[in-house]
């Protein structure tokens, strides 16, 4: 019923929800229309976190007359209530929320309880089975989701009073559970480190309405967390000391003498360690620098340590291979096929078209006829299965390898090692410093790595830079191919790649029967149009490859008109139109469509699905809202709505995204809109990931900048200089010892 009335913003009227004609999760903006008028049915228009019809609510606001709609009650205010009549209740049960109870049993357990529902329910739930229909099984799935959405409707009420988007109750308290409103009451910063697309700002800003002070030690903390938290995102393992002070001072706007008062206070806490050496002083989370420590200490022990595989007799064990195979390894292959095996820790590296794959089958298939157990390792999945086609063997993840369990962590470790004799890790390039950790730490104490990768493609896209380190130390074994083999020497890929990563232009005359082409054209617009017709028409019609499916667009960037955000626009426009048929579903500012090609962004050990696997919207269903996506190798795997944060759409990628995968055709923008990012090893990467055709549209200007940048972006890390020292280190014990 109408409360009161007037011609300002304080009218209060009531009613009970009879249907939610449009809600936004984003931002709460709902249109409902409301029973309890003074002439029955009305509109309300306003902000609510969540509504149901059936749902009691009160309003605050202003009559007004929309010359298409008539009179509409806009409010500045709702508060919704459950609704307490049996029509009410009923309503409310079948819309949707409780999973296990439609129309037809929530009238069966409104006319049993009444108004007494709701508490039985929660209460007394084992009096469900009285109703007709009902078991032991549907209604423990009945109080399970009443308890799920009553607190995800905790969580998006105190999201809303703190202006944060609904959408992302269902992410919060997947994260945190049923105390996930009063563990953000505790420290409200942690949204900010655990739920991806909130930033720091927005959790600063949740702490100060719930009365953080600016300079409270606990938010000048977090600053200075944060701020290691970026750094870790751009790859680095620690920064240098006054780079995260003035960093911290920067986002906090705080002074530096408070903040280097907190950060001692971190220190103490070993929340965060700093180790100096003669250039500056670094500041390392504790566990990247336990778990570069870790790395520096198990390989230093495996370089000191007698080999283990059986000795080889080189000119027979080659000579075997050769024959089995009909073919003649180079000196280069064979060198580096004995080096390996006469190693316990061993580095293989080099470009595309210089035969790794032919040494590693070399390698394995001889030591397997020794009776030696390899096993072989990727960092992801698509890697993997490259692996595993390359060499004829089984491979695995190095999550499913070490058995990742979402909530336990590694199963295998120092305590639990992993069986085999040789393992063998490939698109190292791609390896973090967290995950090496875990993996040395699971080697049983017989075994023998190597790691195969190509250093100069970019580094992983988590902390450190792996195997460039382990090569820039000095002190670990590593062969580095440079002979292009024949079979590889007619691509104009690889030609191309080998160019690029040598500082010079690639082949840009453009023969018809070539597999990479330059299509010289300026300013973006121009770049996006033949970018657009060359995946529509022209690369489909003269190569045969599926648009979606076959033709992969990598760009340096996410932002700007040639970033991914509006590439992927244009292209699911060009590509999925909407049409008969398919379902849309719009989350996190993002569109996705039944049809849509999309990409993991990143790692869900649950699904098994990882950062950079790539698949296409097979299904979109609306009671209950999900996505069904199938990834290649995968069965279909179901997003809720409040996961959908995990997805992006797929028609262009970042090249950083691109790492460990191969594409039949690859289409690379290059602009100078692309400035800060066109670096060497960037387009060497992306070039690389072309199997059968790359196409660079874009100004050659930017092009021929990519290609003299052979600077890359550093990364603070400590492993080299580390490694070194404890090289050292032993060596002086050892002469200290033969002294003695």
């Amino acid at each position: 019923m109408v409360m009161s009335e007037s011609g300002d913003d304080s009218t209060e009227v009531g009613g009970t929800i009879q249907s939610v004609v449009f809600h936004n999760e984003e931002n709460g903006y709902t249109i409902m229309q409301v029973e309890g008028g003074p002439s029955g049915n009305f509109t309300i228009r306003g902000k609510l976190p969540a509504a149901t019809a059936g749902e009691r609510i009160r309003a605050q606001g202003r009559w007004r007359d929309d010359r298409r709609f008539g009179r509409q009650f806009e409010a500045v205010r709702i508060l919704a209530e459950p609704p307490d009549s049996p029509d009410g209740i009923r309503r409310f049960l079948s819309s949707g929320l409780i999973d296990g109870v439609g129309e037809a049993y929530a009238k069966r357990i409104v006319d049993a309880f009444g108004k007494d529902t709701f508490r039985v329910i929660e209460e007394e739930s084992q009096r469900l089975e009285e109703v007709p229909g009902i078991g032991k099984s549907r209604r423990l799935r009945i109080k399970e989701s009443w308890k799920k959405q009553k607190s995800v409707r905790d969580i998006m009420i105190f999201l809303h009073l703190h202006g944060l988007s609904t959408a992302r109750a269902l992410r919060l308290y997947k994260t945190y559970g049923d105390e996930a409103v009063n563990v953000l009451r505790a420290d409200p910063y942690r949204l900010a480190r655990d739920i991806p697309g909130v930033g720091f700002r927005t959790a600063d800003e949740i702490a100060r309405q719930m009365g953080q002070s600016p300079d409270s030690p606990h938010r000048l903390a977090a600053g200075l967390l944060h701020v290691l938290d970026e750094a870790e995102r751009q790859g680095h393992c620690a920064l240098p000391r006054e780079t995260l002070l003035n960093g911290a001072s920067e986002l906090l706007a705080a002074n530096v003498p408070e903040l280097e008062l907190s950060l001692n206070r971190l220190i103490l806490d070993s929340r965060v360690i700093v180790e100096s050496n003669e250039a500056e002083s670094l500041v390392y989370p504790a566990d990247l620098h336990a778990a570069e420590e870790t790395i520096s200490v198990i390989i230093t022990r495996l370089l000191g340590a007698p080999p283990t595989l059986p000795p080889l007799d080189g000119e027979a064990a080659i000579g075997w291979f050769e024959r089995h195979h009909s073919l003649k390894l180079s000196d280069e292959q064979s060198e580096a096929v004995l080096a390996a095996a006469a190693r316990r820790f061993f580095v293989l590296t080099g470009g595309p078209g210089v035969g790794k794959t032919t040494i590693l089958r070399a390698l394995i298939e001889i030591l397997a006829a020794k009776k030696v157990q390899p096993v072989l390792c990727a960092p992801t999945g698509r890697a993997a299965k490259r692996l595993s086609e390359s060499t004829g063997r089984d491979a695995f993840t190095l999550h499913r390898a070490l058995e990742y369990q979402p909530m336990a962590g590694f199963a295998r470790s120092r305590h639990r090692p992993l069986a085999g004799d040789l393992f063998i890790v490939d698109e190292a390039s791609m390896i973090d410093i967290r995950l090496m950790n875990a993996f040395l730490e699971a080697l049983p104490g017989h075994a023998s790595a190597l790691l195969v990768g190509d250093a100069d493609q970019l580094p992983s896209v988590g902390p450190g830079n792996l195997l460039h380190d382990l090569i820039a130390s000095g002190i670990v074994p590593c062969a580095r191919l440079t002979h292009i083999y024949r079979q590889s020497a007619t691509s104009r890929i690889i030609e191309a790649a080998h160019a690029i990563n040598e500082g010079r232009l690639p082949p840009l005359d453009n023969p018809p029967d070539a597999d990479f082409f330059f299509l010289p054209r300026d300013g973006a617009e121009a770049i996006a149009e033949t970018l657009g017709h060359l995946i529509r028409e022209r690369i489909p019609a003269h190569f045969g490859f599926h648009p979606r499916d076959e033709i992969q667009v990598l760009t340096p960037m996410n932002r700007q008109s040639l970033g991914t955000r509006e590439l992927n626009a244009m292209l699911q426009t060009a590509l999925n139109s909407p049409g008969e048929g398919k379902l849309e579903i719009e989350r996190f500012g993002t569109t996705f469509r039944t049809g849509d090609k999309v990409i993991q962004t990143r790692n869900n050990y649950e699904k098994e699905i990882f950062n950079g696997d790539i698949g296409h919207i097979a299904e979109i269903t609306n009671e209950p809202v999900s996505i069904s996506v199938v990834f290649e190798g995968h069965t279909r795997v179901v997003y809720e709505p409040g996961e959908l944060d995990e997805l992006a759409l797929a028609y262009a990628v970042t090249i950083h995204k691109s790492q460990g995968s191969e594409f039949p055709a690859v289409v690379i923008p290059l602009s100078t809109q692309h400035y800060p990012l066109l670096q060497r090893n960037l387009l060497y990467t992306a070039v690389t990931r072309g199997k059968r055709l790359v196409v660079v549209v874009g100004e050659k200007r930017a092009l021929e900048r990519a290609v003299r940048n052979g600077e890359g972006s550093r990364r603070h890390s400590g492993l080299a200089g580390r490694l070194r020292a404890l090289v050292v280190r032993e060596q002086g014990g050892k002469e200290d010892g033969e002294e003695g």
